[in-house]
């Protein structure tokens, strides 16, 4: 915490409209480190969370493209003063750190599973290929390219305030993702995705018989009336 404590002197509370403060995580297993950072705007009325990949330095450029948007915003509103606002700061950064390492520890178990199945490739891009059903927590996933499957850390949406955000590895394959929570067996839940995954694609076999089957009745019908006006 201490580079996140000499940028937050410098940067956090300051006189001008905008600011920003950077707090790096490394010692990571799934990406060297990754950069953690706090802009806060007075006409947003939030201090906004990104990721970026990479242990970005204090002046470091950025890109858009480069951020993620992670709606786990800190939330400074009690201090009374700037050392209660530097105690609630440090929580919590301390909070969202944690919350990266926890699930950049889980995420490489599930890497570790996946590659048992298949040859994998991981992903530091901001985007997504696969829609997955929360907000990433951070630029990395681990897809399996030949069964589709991409997983990813998610979290829930909530200031910082209330401590460590809620946590979770999405599976996703197309239109078919869940959710499972950072201590699940990873085998095991690999095995309930893949049965999801399969009941998906025969409730969508059956919709699309069925769909031919009345679209087939319906040409017959206006066959049938076409040939008796004729």
């Amino acid at each position: 915490m201490d580079e996140a404590d000499d940028l937050l002197q410098r940067a956090l509370i300051d006189a001008e409209a905008s600011a920003a403060v950077a707090l790096r995580v490394g010692g990571l297993a799934m990406s060297e480190a990754l950069t953690v950072i706090f802009h806060g705007r007075r006409d947003l009325g939030t201090i906004q969370t990104y990721v970026a990949n990479g242990g970005r330095g204090a002046g470091s450029a950025v890109g858009a493209g480069e951020l993620l948007r992670v709606p786990c915003d800190l939330d400074l509103a009690e201090a009374s003063d700037r050392e209660e606002a530097e105690e609630l700061y440090a929580a919590q950064a301390k909070a969202i750190r944690d919350a990266i390492i926890a699930a950049d520890t889980v995420l490489a178990v599930w890497a570790e599973a996946l590659s048992r199945v298949a040859s994998i490739d991981v992903d530091h891009g901001v985007n997504l290929d696969v829609r997955v059903p929360a907000h990433r927590l951070m630029p990395v996933a681990v897809s399996v390219p030949e069964q589709h499957i991409t997983v990813v850390p998610v979290c829930g949406a909530r200031t910082l305030a209330e401590g460590l955000p809620p946590l979770g590895i999405a599976c996703a394959q197309q239109d078919v993702a869940h959710i499972y929570s950072l201590p699940d067996d990873p085998d095991r839940c690999l095995e309930d995705f893949l049965e999801r995954a399969h009941d998906h694609a025969l409730r969508m076999a059956d919709l699309l018989s069925k769909q031919e089957a009345s679209v087939q009745r319906f040409l017959e019908l206006n066959g049938e009336d076409m040939a008796e006006a004729g």
